[in-house]
């Protein structure tokens, strides 16, 4: 018996060797087109008695200089949930990645679970056959997945696992990558040819968390409560019919820790800074372009935003009109001059209006917008209005709740018989966070080694406050009150030449009287 299987499983082999040397004679004189013809019917008929199917997912789609998001969720996945199965690995470091990506090897086979259901996925590269040099990115090798399954599990891979496969591995890609601070250029240098973006970007390192953020711990949870529900709320806002983004308006005087919020944001929510500097921004349509160039899951950032356009224009008409009146009054003629060069930027306010708040805003989806202001006073309510700054938060002077977390932070103290007398001096002395932080941060070994002394320098900077705060005030009391007396007798002094008019005009009026009476 087992000699007789010997044999037979030996001529099978003979007749594939001999299939094998046929085919590749014939091939030799065959046409190209029945070759083909031939194969197509070949594929057909394995068909017939092969019951899986495949798909096969290429590094390079239709774009050829980027490589496809489908691949990328692919690989990112398998080497997440999958390539501990595998036998062959390979560990690289991405362009735009924070730890080492370990992945499925060429040319190696891994299985899958889903619903039940067994998915048998390859891993594969295919030399290209012509000696050409390619100018497109992987034109020498191409690289590609196939996903093999069973016929009647069709439906369930299309609908249900490929979408599952992309979602899973979009968000194994955004807990792996390095987030990044993005600045943007000038307009004059964009060209994407030349891999001159519009926005230029360094990995985003900054420490700051709300941990060490020197505020109140109510109001700190009231910003990381109303964070965690934007970020949950995708489906709520579809259906509301909102565009997926929020806006915030911080604001305060310097110092109190508005850069450090957004940096703790942006820790908080795992999220890219897009730092949008508007005076390099030439008019709208540039607005809108460097809008819809950034990514989801970001915060667009602009400081000082009472600082950085003048969206009145009245600089530009108050210079025009100085401009004319200088030239009314001056008769003499004038020398043709060149005509000044206006590099002032053209954005207006409604064009800001419609880059948070209008149609290009739902572009992209969960952005958070963040303007920054030393003085609320001055922004147009229009630009600060709900729906648009959703949320307005009061970055202020540092009290004694902000200055505990910053003991912690910098000293390593949380109780100290030193607390009381700061906490008095506090409550009667403005003094920002970053000044405080500046007093508690140890410049000596000595210092380090004793809080005691940093906590002293700081009491003694609190009460250098407190006097010049009430320097300026009663210097501010004697301005005030020497303007009033200026004022008082230029009133005064208007009163009497007041006066003395009405008594010249007295004898006049009387003299008209009697030369009427003479007649």
């Amino acid at each position: 018996m087992a000699a007789a299987l010997v044999e037979r499983w030996a001529g099978l082999g003979s007749a594939v060797a001999t299939v094998i040397f046929l085919w590749s004679v014939v091939q030799n004189y065959v046409p190209p087109t029945f070759r083909l013809y031939l194969t197509t019917w070949a594929t057909k008929l394995a068909a017939c008695f092969n019951p899986y199917l495949q798909i096969t997912i290429s590094e390079y789609g239709a774009e050829r200089f980027q490589r496809s998001d489908f691949f990328l969720a692919v690989e990112a996945y398998l080497s997440d949930a999958c390539a501990r199965r595998a036998r062959k690995l390979k560990a690289e470091l991405g362009k735009d990645s924070k730890n080492l990506l370990v992945s499925v090897d060429d040319h190696e086979e891994v299985t899958d679970d889903f619903s039940g259901i067994t998915i048998w996925w390859y891993a594969s590269k295919r030399q290209s056959k012509a000696n050409v040099i390619s100018l497109y990115p992987g034109g020498d090798e191409k690289r590609f997945y196939r996903v093999v399954f069973h016929r009647q599990h069709r439906d369930l891979v299309v609908d249900s696992y490929l979408p599952f496969i992309l979602g899973e591995g979009r968000a194994v890609t955004v807990k792996n990558r390095q987030r990044r601070l993005f600045t943007n250029n000038a307009s004059g240098s964009w060209n994407p040819y030349r891999g001159k973006s519009v926005w230029s970007h360094v990995p985003f390192e900054h420490p700051a968390t709300f941990d060490t953020l020197a505020m109140h711990p109510d109001e700190k949870e009231a910003v990381i409560d109303d964070l965690m529900a934007f970020q949950e709320s995708k489906e709520y806002y579809a259906k509301v019919g909102k565009a997926w983004k929020r806006g915030y308006l911080l604001y305060g005087p310097p110092g109190t820790g508005k850069s450090t919020m957004i940096a703790a944001m942006a820790n908080f929510l795992d999220y890219d800074v897009y730092d949008l500097e508007l005076t390099a921004v030439k008019n709208n349509t540039e607005l809108r372009k460097l809008f819809i160039e950034t990514t989801g899951k970001s915060i667009m950032v602009i400081e000082d935003i009472d600082c950085s356009v003048d969206f009145t224009g009245k600089r530009r008409k108050d210079k025009k009109a100085s401009s004319d009146k200088d030239s009314d009054n001056d008769d003499k003629p004038k020398l043709p001059i060149e005509p000044e060069k206006d590099d002032a930027t053209k954005v207006t306010l409604s064009g800001l209006l419609n880059f948070i708040d209008g149609l290009w805003s739902a572009c992209g989806g969960e952005r958070i917008i963040i303007f920054t202001t030393n003085h609320k006073e001055k922004l147009d309510p229009a630009l600060i209005r709900r729906g648009r700054m959703d949320k307005h938060i009061e970055m202020s002077y540092c009290r004694f709740e902000g200055f505990k977390v910053l003991a912690k932070n910098y000293l390593d103290v949380i109780e100290h018989e030193l607390f009381g007398e700061v906490q008095r001096l506090l409550e009667e002395t403005d003094m920002s966070p970053a000044d405080v932080a500046e007093n508690l941060m140890p410049m000596s070994k000595k210092k380090k080694r004793d809080p005691d002394v940093c906590l002293i320098g700081l009491i003694e900077a609190l009460k250098q406050a407190k006097e010049e705060a009430a320097a300026v005030k009663v210097k501010e009391a004697e301005e005030a009150q020497a303007k009033k007396a200026k004022e008082t007798e230029e009133t005064e002094v208007k009163k009497g030449n007041e006066e003395d008019k009405e008594k010249d005009k007295a004898p006049e009026a009387a003299n008209g009287d009697i030369k009427q009476g003479d007649k």
